[in-house]
């Protein structure tokens, strides 16, 4: 049995919420190039312009790359013969968020309560974490900077079987027509497919931490994340909703089983600076 010390945790979470700020991941910088390559906009090539100089002073001046420094959103896998000692885990994380996001000058965007009493809680905590159990004696974390504005233009439905594929695609499309400029396009589009209620929405936000290009493992999944890129970049909704060719970046999808009677469906839409970092320990 491994043992780490929580403050391992709050030490590495702490610099992963400054550096997912400051910088953004080569993926989504390539993706940049070539999404200047495809647009036919000068209005969009110029928009891609300024997000990779905007990128650029963010990584040299370390200063956020957006206002919307986002929630803190963590994956944390845990290897099952990893003990952790010297406190809460818990606690560790989310004084790890509040160091990361007062020191490093971060936006605070968390309000105490979210109907009767929205006072901001001062340090942008709680965060909202995903535990896993794997294989091990490694601890994975993984940090999203989720703005809210992305957030805001998500959505999920419960299909019935019936809907098929083409439910699926028409439900998607729909939810990324009806959002139009408010993400910040060109956006990325995590999908979840199966599960329940509250397992597709994890999904669809799971899907958005893996890279730009990297296709499902399973080939019938993987030709629909590319029909569906093809379908949403046909609606001319273009970079900053200046028209175009280029909405999105890239589709991603993950799903789960699901019980004979649903088609659980949920969409997470990332704007364009997808903002994740990870650490190993």
């Amino acid at each position: 049995m491994r043992e780490i010390h929580v403050d391992e945790i709050r030490k590495a979470v702490k610099k992963l919420c400054m550096d997912a700020n400051y910088y953004l991941p080569e993926d989504v910088l390539s993706a940049f190039e070539e999404g200047k390559r495809k647009e036919e906009s000068e209005t969009g090539k110029n928009v891609f312009d300024i997000l990779k100089e905007n990128a650029s002073i963010a990584a040299t001046e370390q200063i956020p790359y957006c206002q919307d420094t986002g929630f803190a959103v963590l994956f944390v896998e845990i290897g099952q013969d990893v003990r952790f000692v010297g406190g809460s885990l818990e606690d560790a994380i989310n004084q790890g968020v509040a160091e990361g996001y007062t020191e490093g000058y971060l936006r605070k965007s968390i309000v105490s309560d979210p109907l009767f009493d929205r006072k901001n809680t001062g340090n942008n905590t709680p965060a909202v974490v995903h535990y896993s159990i794997v294989p091990g004696d490694k601890v994975r974390i993984t940090m999203a900077a989720k703005g809210g504005g992305s957030e805001n233009m998500s959505r999920l439905a419960m299909l019935k079987p019936a809907d098929g594929v083409e439910g699926v695609k028409k439900f998607v499309l729909e939810t990324v027509s009806k959002a139009g400029p408010n993400p910040c396009p060109p956006i990325i589009v995590g999908v979840g497919i199966g599960g329940t209620f509250e397992k597709v929405a994890f999904l669809a936000k799971k899907a958005l931490l893996r890279p730009i290009g990297d296709r499902n493992k399973d080939p019938r999944y993987a030709e629909l994340e590319l029909e569906l890129l093809d379908e949403i970049n046909k609606l001319g909704i273009g970079p900053a909703g200046f028209g175009g060719r280029v909405t999105a970046l890239d589709v991603k999808i993950e799903w789960y089983p699901c019980h004979i009677a649903s088609l659980p469906v949920a969409v997470n839409i990332q704007c364009h600076a997808s903002r994740h970092k990870e650490i190993e320990i």
